[in-house]
């Protein structure tokens, strides 16, 4: 036989696209071709795959090799394709059955001395090959990722010549199997927080409704401790948002730890972070950007405005719609990215808050410059704006009543857990991701209270955007409260949260 079809996948987003890789063998001057759109990565393996099966003692056909992965149009990237050329051309030059590749399929780079090496996405592909019903073979290295999402027909090897002998009834593949993933460890604790009341609550606030929040504060006032405490507070995640989250992981290079695998993940991106890294892309195979990563999580943007312009604007539509939709010239891809935003940024560019008189020692143009970073539509997509004061040493040292310890973050997050039920009871999403057509319906105002919040719009010049978020946040504080309907203390306080947009205009 002349002519072997070997399957595997490709990742395209978190697609596992099926592949198959057909390997003709016919007389000729000795060369071996690879077409189907092949990466530089992918020309590259009849290299490894050569010196993998000569190192392994195996007859190298000194003929004409074709390798065709089809579809063709469909571009392919990466090593792991190594493996399934591997045994095409072991079945296509008769040392292999071609029946006993039939239902099965292969992802694995090999290295030279015929070792198998980890890949990336593979979640994509076991869940794919699973629904295909056909088995996988993949390396060790990656059985523990392919155990989070259970590893059913899942089967690992370190050596080509243990697939090889696996094929052929000799050896027992190890099967992957489905594991519980261990406990996490603990998270920082609320408690360590004093004397910032207001922005524990409002970050209690941001957690049980899934609101996106500005902090304003200048440096060390504990922004940054705040938001690294959230997901302490947060619900833990369900299974399928913890394999999808987990399989976004898998597509870039930091494999999901099974340790956090119902976690909800924290990113927590540098400032100088390029548009790209953050929302997503690259030169060849767009790659999911840190916004995707904290998908089902917390995004968490330190220094805000220090983050360049052209950054901050392309969160603007992933905020709104969840997904982030990339663009090449071939093709395009999406990713997840229902990620919640925690921001902070001093209340000026040299980070101080006020003089000894009370005013900012910032001149008024160099202030205007600096918050003219921030876009108003930007703005307006935050939920939740809180200034953080500073804390006095004093209280911090003595422990007193404006420095005492805090309630600990499992006390606060039953209260989150239980508001997060009555909003999935009643709407079946979190309060941010209501629709206008379910504020109407989910966000009741009295006359009074409605008449109430359009002189509140108007004396804080708020735009019809942060008029429903408004909302939002006030449904979310009488979950809290386990209120049926908003009242006026729950309005005024999601009003005093937006305290940021008159200082902008």
């Amino acid at each position: 036989m002349h002519l072997a079809t070997v399957h595997s996948r490709a990742c395209r987003g978190l697609e596992a696209i099926p592949v198959k890789v057909e390997v003709h063998i016919a007389p000729g001057l000795p060369v071996m071709h690879i077409v189907g759109l092949p990466e530089t990565a992918v020309r590259e393996s009849k290299h490894r795959v050569r010196a993998a099966l000569s190192q392994n003692r195996f007859e190298f056909p000194c003929r004409r090799i074709t390798v065709n992965l089809a579809p063709a149009d469909l571009p392919k990237e990466g090593g792991r394709f190594d493996l399934p050329i591997a045994l095409g051309i072991l079945a296509a030059s008769g040392q292999l059955p071609a029946d006993a590749i039939e239902n099965c399929e292969f992802i694995s780079e090999l290295s030279l001395s015929g070792s198998l090496l980890p890949v990336r996405g593979i979640i994509p592909a076991v869940l794919a090959a699973a629904g295909a019903g056909r088995s996988l073979v993949i390396p060790a290295d990656n059985a523990a990722e392919a155990g989070l999402v259970g590893g059913q027909g899942v089967y690992t090897a370190s050596h080509l010549l243990e697939v090889y002998g696996g094929l052929l009834g000799e050896v027992e593949l190890k099967r992957v199997e489905p594991h519980q993933p261990p406990p996490a460890p603990a998270a920082p604790d609320m408690r360590d927080v004093r004397g910032q009341r207001q922005a524990v609550r409002a970050v209690e606030i941001a957690a049980a409704g899934r609101h996106h929040c500005l902090m304003l504060g200048s440096p060390g006032s504990g922004k940054t401790m705040l938001a690294n405490r959230l997901p302490g507070i947060l619900p833990p995640m369900g299974k399928d948002e913890a394999v999808e989250t987990a399989a976004v992981m898998s597509l870039g290079s930091e494999p999901p730890d099974p340790a956090h695998f119902y976690r909800r993940p924290f990113r927590s991106p540098h400032h100088s972070c390029t548009a790209v890294a953050l929302v997503g892309g690259g030169a060849s195979e767009p790659r999911p950007g840190e916004i995707s990563k904290a998908h089902n999580g917390v995004l968490f943007l330190d220094e805000l405005l220090e983050f360049s312009r052209q950054a901050l604007d392309a969160l603007r539509e992933p905020i709104e719609s969840g997904t982030v939709h990339i663009s090449r010239a071939g093709y395009s891809v999406s990713y997840p990215s229902r990620f919640q935003l925690i921001a902070a940024m001093n209340p000026c560019p040299d980070g101080s808050d006020t003089d000894e008189t009370g005013r900012c020692p910032c001149s008024e143009q160099r202030l205007m410059h600096y918050y003219r970073r921030l876009s108003a539509p930007m703005l307006d997509r935050i939920d939740i704006h809180i200034r953080v004061p500073r804390v006095r040493w004093s209280h911090l040292e003595n422990g007193g009543a404006a420095g005492g310890r805090g309630e600990p973050s499992e006390v606060i997050r039953k209260r989150t857990v239980a508001a997060r039920r009555r909003q999935l009871e009643r709407q079946g999403c979190p309060n941010a991701c209501l629709g206008n057509k379910e504020i109407e319906k989910f966000c009741v105002l009295s006359d009074e209270n409605r008449a109430l919040l359009n002189r509140s719009a108007e004396r804080l010049q708020l735009s019809a955007r942060a008029c429903y978020r408004v909302l939002k946040v006030a449904r979310t504080i009488a979950d809290l409260a386990a209120a049926d309907t908003i009242t006026r203390p729950h309005l005024l306080e999601a009003v005093s949260y937006r305290s940021l947009d008159q200082l902008l205009k």
